[in-house]
């Protein structure tokens, strides 16, 4: 896993990431006309959500659209994150490595008071980790640190930023797959936009989920040696 006292990827640069797009009703590729959504979805949001997509993120960080939840606002949409193995038939014996997520985009026309706006972003990501750096007591603020800094170095406008930091650790027993003990970092976390521009965002919260993950910036070999692969695989 990453140094707590390394630098966080810098992702999203030109030429160093890919860029998605859903194949969603709100797909515009190709300068095509926008599929009209269901009747009454404001235009500021299917902006919103056509931002999202616009987002350049780390070659190893796959995203699609998740079924959003239904009673947080009137509007809203989601899309998951998945950090992909290098190797799909590669299993390693141990769980370190596997980093998932997932952004939720609400929308309020009329605004709701405790977001001081009409947009609120939420995210959650969960990384499994090693135990040496589980039991480091500076791992959640370092996490924290991370998505503050990855949202503030897009410079785009955001207020009313909360959330929490866990550091959990499990062991199995029995007759059950896994490692015998295993850590995992979540992070959960909201926040207010002040713009539909909502590219930015997007890659702030994939900045953050590779570096739970310990992924390398895009463009730089990971050197560090291969997990060790279960007999069972050959």
């Amino acid at each position: 896993m990453k140094n707590l006292n390394s630098s966080a990827p810098t992702l999203g640069g030109e030429g160093s990431g890919l860029r998605f797009t859903f194949v969603t009703p709100l797909d515009f590729r190709d300068g095509a006309a926008p599929t009209p959504g269901p009747v009454g979805e404001p235009a500021q949001f299917r902006a919103a959500v056509e931002a999202m997509g616009t987002a350049s993120v780390h070659p190893r960080i796959e995203l699609a659209p998740i079924r959003p939840p239904q009673r947080l606002a009137p509007f809203s949409y989601a899309i998951g994150a998945e950090v992909k193995h290098p190797e799909a038939n590669v299993v390693p014996v141990d769980s370190e490595g596997d980093a998932f997520g997932r952004l939720i985009l609400l929308h309020d026309p009329d605004g709701q008071e405790a977001w001081h706006g009409v947009f609120r972003l939420v995210a959650y990501i969960q990384a499994d980790i090693d135990a040496a750096l589980a039991g480091d007591p500076l791992l959640p603020e370092v996490a924290w640190s991370w998505l503050e800094d990855a949202l503030e170095s897009r410079g785009e406008p955001f207020t009313a930023l909360g959330g929490t930091v866990t550091s959990t650790s499990s062991v199995r027993y029995g007759d059950i797959a896994g490692p015998p003990h295993a850590y995992q970092l979540e992070l959960r976390a909201s926040w207010t936009v002040g713009t539909t521009r909502l590219g930015p965002h997007v890659e702030a919260f994939c900045e953050v989920l590779a570096s739970t993950a310990g992924l390398p910036p895009a463009g730089i070999t990971d050197l560090r040696p291969r997990p060790r692969i279960a007999d069972d695989q050959f």
